[in-house]
């Protein structure tokens, strides 16, 4: 008796098909530094089929342009972030180290330093993970460095694992537009910031260390991006420890008005749940909750922080430095240190496209919480701050943790 294949059967057994045969001529392509560098990984990437390896072998490639990816399904592999270095210093072009616009793919053990522009970009991808990589500007921090060190923007199902990054401009560790994301078990100091979660959706940030940045973690939501709405964002068990470093930051960028010394800020941000971290020696804040304060004209933008939980975290010494203007007047006058939250207050506002005021719940137990009950994003301080033992104006479900794909859970 035939079997009639109804047209998504048959759909689905070709690329069955497509994809065993794929598996089955997947091969290495090995690649040695010395000689020209810049054109044997190139070709290397160029040449890759679906189901590859680029194998990068131990050694230092000095390279003079940056380096593209376009083919799905491909794996770039060095010996180890210390061993396989992918060196940017001559660099004749501004743009990133290593552009991927391609899906399922996954770049490993191997570093990259001194990318004019940003370390490792992936743009509107699916399934792109970053493991055991290490992304420099061997200067130090300067303002010149490139903006961010990995850098997946417009994608989906994102993986960071095991990624330190030294020097960004911006952000060292940065998703932006994407959706369905883990950070953990990364590094990120002498940065901007540290970590920087933007206008993203269901982010899972755990089992990091982010120190002697300007700022910790920051979870922002800008107007006028191709993706609005950030929401649904847990950081938990990480170390934001000692960030120190001046910002450094170019004139003009958003993240240039970060004070130094700031653990975890959120701005413009919803459904964000910052609990069982160790927040310590941050000079400014542990934790601020603020509004964004520039005009903008997006009618679909909420400037406010709400739907936030602050709880259960270690919180030690901050806030005894505080690097904002009128900051130390402040900190004076509540005993020589701010609380380890401060909330700029703003509830009452209405963003531009809505008819009321938006509803913002926060709840933070990990108190005591400076309230400093601002009529509207960026107004003036003008009144004592209430300071309260905690806020606790309803319960905010925690978002479920993220799932990735099997692929990438498995790396």
């Amino acid at each position: 008796m035939k079997t009639l294949l109804t047209g998504a059967a048959l759909l689905s057994s070709l690329l069955s098909a497509t994809l065993l045969a794929s598996a089955a001529e997947a091969k290495v392509i090995a690649v040695t530094p010395g000689g020209d560098a810049q054109e044997k990984v190139q070709t290397a990437l160029l040449d890759a089929k679906p189901g590859d390896t680029v194998e990068l072998a131990a050694g230092r490639y000095e390279l003079t342009d940056g380096l593209s990816l376009d083919v799905a399904n491909v794996v770039v592999k060095g010996a180890g972030p210390e061993a396989t270095v992918l060196s940017f210093k001559d660099q004749k072009g501004s743009g990133s180290g290593l552009l991927i616009s391609s899906s399922q793919v996954t770049v490993r053990d191997l570093a990259v330093e001194d990318a004019k522009g940003d370390g490792i970009k992936a743009k509107g991808v699916d399934q792109i993970s970053f493991v055991n990589l290490r992304v420099e500007w061997t200067g130090g921090p300067k303002a010149t460095n490139g903006a961010y060190g990995v850098y997946p923007v417009s994608s989906t199902n994102v993986l960071i694992d095991k990624v330190t990054v030294k020097g960004a401009s911006d952000a060292g560790i940065y998703v932006g537009q994407s959706k369905n994301i883990v950070v953990r078990n990364s590094t990120a100091q002498f940065n901007v910031a540290g970590i920087e979660i933007e206008n993203s959706m269901n982010a899972d940030v755990h089992d990091n260390l982010s120190t002697h940045n300007a700022g910790g973690i920051l979870v922002f939501d800008l107007p006028g991006l191709p993706q609005m709405g950030g929401h649904s964002t847990r950081i938990f068990h990480n170390r934001v420890v000692q960030n120190d470093t001046p910002n450094f930051a170019p004139k003009g960028n958003i993240v240039a008005q970060v004070p130094t010394g700031t653990g975890v800020m959120i701005m413009a941000n919803r459904d964000v749940h910052v609990f069982g971290n160790d927040i310590d020696a941050n000079a400014t804040a542990a934790v601020m909750l603020v509004a964004y304060t520039n005009d903008y004209a997006d009618l679909t933008y909420n400037p406010l922080p709400r739907d936030i939980t602050v709880h259960d975290n270690k919180i030690g010494k901050n806030g005894f430095d505080p690097q904002f203007p009128g900051g130390a007047i402040m900190a004076k006058a509540m005993g020589g240190a701010l609380p380890p939250v401060i909330w700029d207050g703003v509830t009452n506002f209405t963003p531009k496209g809505a008819s009321a005021p938006q509803a913002v719940h926060v709840r933070i137990t990990d108190g005591p919480v400076a309230n400093l009950h601002f009529a509207a994003p960026g107004a003036v301080f003008t009144a004592k701050p209430q300071v309260t033992p905690a806020i606790d104006d309803g319960a905010v479900a925690e978002p479920a943790p993220v799932v990735l794909p099997k692929a990438q859970a498995t790396l």
